[in-house]
């Protein structure tokens, strides 16, 4: 009997060095595979029952793990050593989508290589950025400085403009956000946070009137008041909140949304796969898809704060917590709390460009918990 516990905590801790020898973390790996598992049940329902894109959506799931793989491999050291020359590649990027990028729907957002595929750089940047600066600051004395503070502004400025020019806000606030949440991280005073908010108060008047086009105007407009415009830019959010509504406590049941099967429902394997889980599975379901999440971010903060230095803590803990902010914009545009910006609702709605940045900052992570100094 003794025996055979022994050999029960040996074949224990021989699992354990084998993922520590992989540098993946089980706990979270296994989060992640609940969630893509979500993600594949929920598309089969808000695809029109389209196998196809399931497939596809699984290869992208396949490709992103094999991602995440690669990178967590890496030494965190190499992202720091290699922070100036991915920024400056991705910036570079962004600038040849202005000139020879492909469009589509109006915004031009991608570029093509050969002909055979085409990427969206901003994309990357939303894993980039955080990386920049977090390598700038790494070095410096913190809490930053004024002057530091000002340079990291013009780090986050420049890719946000590029980005906010194809037009696309919504990324483009993304990626300030991913920059901004580094410098939070820093320890920056509050008295230069209280300053920040209330020049955002002053700038917002300013890009309404200079910057924003006219479609993006509309969308702040259609958020105050979806009913001005119910078959026009109020449809998407009336539709939306009237799908999450009807699903009730307890949802209406698999396949059985009406809101969603009978096409009323725009946009619903992407930017409102949400609004379909939850006319279908109700309250309850959305409730443990958002414990889901909530794991998810509570083991990245967890394996963020156990970095090796201040550039590991804070690369990793801008990704987990642009993660969340993903997720809080999502559902907060999908139920009518929020613009609608075009933010799809991470590793759930179908997308390949932007699983597979997810997942590689998710393999960052790993890396940086499992080359932590223990």
């Amino acid at each position: 009997m003794a025996g055979d516990f022994t050999r029960t905590l040996d074949m224990g801790a021989q699992k354990r060095s084998i993922w520590q020898s992989l540098h993946i973390d089980l706990p979270l790996l296994v989060l992640l595979l609940m969630l893509m598992s979500t993600s594949l049940f929920v598309l089969y329902s808000a695809s029109g029952e389209n196998l196809s894109m399931v497939y596809r959506q699984m290869v992208y799931f396949g490709l992103g793990l094999f991602i995440m793989f690669v990178v967590a491999q890496f030494h965190p050291l190499w992202f720091q050593m290699f922070a100036p020359w991915a920024f400056t590649a991705v910036v570079i990027a962004l600038l040849l989508v202005l000139l020879v990028g492909v469009g589509a729907k109006g915004a031009q957002r991608w570029l093509s290589v050969f002909g055979l595929f085409r990427f969206q750089p901003s994309e990357l940047m939303k894993l980039v950025m955080p990386m920049m600066v977090a390598w700038y600051l790494a070095s410096k004395l913190l809490p930053p400085s004024f002057k530091h503070i000002v340079v990291t502004l013009l780090i986050v400025f420049i890719p946000t403009f590029l980005v906010m020019r194809q037009p696309d806000l919504g990324t483009s606030l993304l990626i300030a956000a991913a920059g901004l949440l580094v410098l939070l991280f820093a320890g920056l005073s509050w008295r230069y946070i209280l300053g920040a908010a209330g020049a955002a108060l002053v700038i917002f008047p300013m890009m309404w009137l200079f910057v924003m086009h006219d479609y993006q105007k509309q969308r702040v407009l259609t958020f105050l008041d979806p009913e001005s415009d119910p078959l026009g830019a109020g449809w998407n959010i009336i539709q939306s909140k009237t799908a999450i509504g009807s699903g009730g406590i307890e949802g209406k049941g698999y396949l059985e949304g009406t809101q969603s099967q009978l096409e009323f429902l725009p946009e619903r394997h992407t930017d409102f796969i949400i609004a379909v889980f939850a006319e279908e599975q109700g309250l309850i379901g959305v409730v443990l898809l958002l414990l889901l999440y909530g794991a998810i971010v509570m083991r990245g903060l967890y394996m963020a704060s156990r970095g090796r230095d201040t550039f590991d803590r804070l690369f990793a803990g801008a990704l987990i917590v642009t993660f969340f902010i993903y997720v809080f914009v999502n559902i907060g545009m999908v139920s009518g709390i929020l613009p609608v910006v075009g933010v799809p609702l991470p590793l759930i709605s179908y997308g390949g460009t932007s699983i597979v940045t997810l997942m590689a900052a998710f393999g960052v992570i790993m890396s940086v918990y499992m080359h932590r100094r223990v």
